[in-house]
This record gives structure tokens, sequence and C-alpha cells, in this order.
């Protein structure tokens, strides 16, 4: 299995880059099946495991140094939460980075020995609709995840591209309501003399006094292309998906093409 996932199109590799490509910067492997290794609990088959993924995921763009690599059998437990018998010859693992190292046995102390990311409460409010919802006596309810600033009851927040302003009656959460909505809050918000048709999934939600979301005809775009079977060039036209939107779109122009692996252009 570790052979077919780290072939050219595998999922451990596509997982890998997809995570590095899409902002994660902390990562732990986890060798599973240890129990089905030949012998059982191998760690000649761990430490080729171990190398082979260093290998990759330093050419993707991650520090190995930094990377907890943990052997496990989820079916049997053995190295999850408490250290196993059955691999006595594996002393821990030990990270090393500037926020300070960290080091342990088990999958559960890699887990633990995360630093949870800091909630992007500075910036300006943007919110993604999901969906919209028309919700008998109470009127309009936009639908959505706060991915950066703060949603307030009061607020009078501008949807974007359809440049329609209201203001905020209420903001729910798991049929609570809210004071305030943070960064990676699910929330839903009841939204003043707004019809249901007005706004749709794919819009973006900003305060409208704080640097309101404008609707943009072209951007400049860094793409790392993963997998293609054709030829990408000027006047390619894909699906754009960006948080909620799901739009065709047109590349004008390529500006430049960079080797990830050497960082040249």
């Amino acid at each position: 299995e570790f052979e077919a996932g780290i072939s050219k199109n595998g999922q451990t590799r596509e997982h890998a880059l997809l995570a590095y490509t899409l902002g994660v910067k902390q990562l732990i492997v986890g060798v599973n099946k240890m129990d089905s290794t030949e012998p059982p609990y191998s760690k000649a088959r761990f430490e080729e495991i171990t190398k082979e993924v260093s290998g990759y995921i330093k050419k993707v763009g991650y520090n190995p140094k930094s990377v907890a690599f943990v052997p496990i059998s989820g079916w049997h437990g053995d190295n999850m939460l408490e250290t196993s018998t059955n691999m006595d010859w594996f002393k821990g693992w030990s990270i090393e980075r500037k926020e300070g190292n960290a080091s342990g046995k088990t999958l559960f102390e890699a887990l633990d020995s995360i630093l949870p990311p800091t909630r992007p409460t500075d910036k300006p409010l943007r919110l993604p609709l999901q969906d919209v919802y028309k919700i008998g006596g109470i009127g309009t309810v936009p639908v959505g995840r706060v991915e950066t600033g703060i949603l307030k009851p009061g607020m009078v927040v501008t949807f974007s591209p359809a440049s329609i302003s209201t203001e905020v009656k209420s903001v729910e959460m798991h049929h609570e309501a809210l004071s305030e909505a943070l960064p990676g809050d699910n929330v839903g918000f009841n939204v003043k003399n707004i019809s249901v048709k007005d706004i749709k999934r794919g819009m973006v939600a900003g305060d409208s006094k704080n640097d309101p979301p404008k609707q943009a005809n072209h951007f400049t775009a860094q793409v790392i292309v993963l997998n293609h079977p054709g030829q990408i060039h000027a006047g390619y036209a894909p699906v754009l998906d960006c948080h909620t939107a799901h739009i065709a779109c047109k590349f004008e122009e390529l500006k430049e093409k960079i080797d990830r692996r050497s960082g040249k252009k």
C-alpha cells in the first residue's frame, strides 16, 4: 500500500502536495499498519518509509526535521495513546522548530504538540456565503463561515459582487445567539430588507465601514499544477472554485513559470 501511495500519482504524494499548497504548515506522518509488516512491527520497514517520505516532503517544501514520524497500528492501538511494547526499538519522535522543540512517543502526543493557528480577527471581515435561507417569522438568513474579521449584530455588511448593504439583526451558531462571530465559526445571520433572490452562494459579506470586499474582473494568481492532461496557455478557460464561488474564467496571460523544485523561473 505504501508503494502505491508514494508512486507518481499516488495519494500520499498528492495529499502532501495539496496540504503544502493550501498553506498547511505543520505535518505529522503516522506510519500505520505496523502489525502487517514482514516481520510484524519491523524497524527496517519503518525506517525505509521514513526515509522515502522525508525525501518527498522535503521536495514539496516541508522541513523533515519539523515533522514527527510515528510508527502505529490503528487496528491494535500501538503507539496511538500509549507507548507500544511491540516496538521497543522506537525511542520516540522529536521535532525542531523556531517556536520551540518538542518530543514524545505516541501519535496523541504528536497531535498535542501542534501549535494552534492564530485567528485573524484583526483583518477586515470576509464571510463567503454557503447558502441563503428564507425562514418563516425571521426572514432572510445567509449562512457561511467567518474567514477573517468579526461579525456582530448591529453591523452594516456589504455583499459583493451584488453591492448590496444591510444591517445584521442577529447572529446564531448551532441555534444559539452570539454577540460576535470569529474566524472559523459557521454561522447564520439575519439581515434586514433583503430578499433571498438578491444574494446567493459564492457571494462574500464584509464590513461596509472597513474595507468591504469588491468585485474584480482581473487578478494575478500563482497557480500550482498538480496534474493536467493537456496544455495550459493564454486563452485557457477553466472553472474557478474560490471559497464557495464556482465560476468560469479565462487565463489572459502566463507571466512566468517557476520550477518548484529549484525555485528558478
